[in-house]
């Protein structure tokens, strides 16, 4: 019974994920990413802890695999937001600078 429910939940959090991402309007991406980039953050400790915990070699193994996944999702998290700022920075024109208009 109790893997009947855990599917449920797994089959309600998805539908409820979508639902939620799909109504963020497109102005709210980037925080939502530092958000979703803080919560992978407290994921790679989880990760850790479970490295750490002595439970047997098997427990090892996975928490190492989890945290090599965990920090990969955290940096490539940064670096699309770090790119998605990059594009609303305001790019400089090289003849405005010259000082003068071109006749």
């Amino acid at each position: 019974m109790e893997a009947v429910f855990l599917t449920f939940i797994l089959m309600l959090s998805i539908f409820l994920g979508f639902e939620l991402i799909s109504k963020v309007p497109a102005t709210l991406h980037t925080p939502l990413m530092s958000g979703a980039n803080a919560i992978s953050g407290i994921t790679v400790v989880g990760a850790l802890l479970a490295t750490g915990s002595g439970h047997g070699a098997i427990s090892g193994i996975l928490g190492a695999v989890a945290v090599a996944l965990a920090m990969i999702n955290v940096v490539g998290g940064y670096l699309v937001t770090d790119r998605m700022l990059a594009m609303f920075k305001k790019k400089e024109n090289p003849a405005a600078g010259k000082g003068g208009s071109r006749s």
